[in-house]
């Protein structure tokens, strides 16, 4: 998938740390193309601390709104690691075009890029309803 639109995003040490295990596995499945953007994305991302990232920024586990500018869809979903994703719940893996796309995204930003049949996609982050790092940092 070729990312047409680059936003900075930002990504906590704990999460980089998981998810670039994550993508390095991933090139040698089955997922290789959606393994490829999320690589492509720790590569790009500014990493921060847990307890100092901004409560607008989608983290793993974060429950966020978006805006499908293609179909106009408004969607909330929750962020999750694979095997944990559960369609019924509203839980997307960060193994997935959009997921890939959401992680490190702050509200107000917008990615684009090009699915893997030549079809444009872009969303835009509309809220982050919730975000772990906020709550951790509410009880330190």
């Amino acid at each position: 998938m070729k990312q047409v639109n680059f936003p900075p995003i930002t990504i906590s040490t704990v999460d980089y740390d998981r998810l670039a295990w994550i993508a390095t596995a991933g090139v040698n499945s089955q997922r290789c193309t959606v393994a490829e953007m999320l690589a492509d994305e720790l590569d790009r991302a500014m990493i921060a601390a847990p307890g100092s990232i901004r409560p607008d920024i989608v983290t793993m586990h974060s429950e966020v709104e978006y805006r499908d500018e293609v179909t106009g869809d408004v969607r909330r979903t929750t962020l999750v690691y694979p095997g944990e994703e559960d369609s019924d719940a509203k839980r997307i893996s960060v193994v997935t075009p959009i997921g890939a796309a959401l992680i490190g995204m702050s509200e107000g930003q917008s990615i684009e890029w090009q699915g893997p049949t030549g079809g444009r996609r872009k969303m835009t982050v509309q809220r982050v309803c919730f975000q772990p790092e906020r709550m951790a940092g509410l009880s330190a």
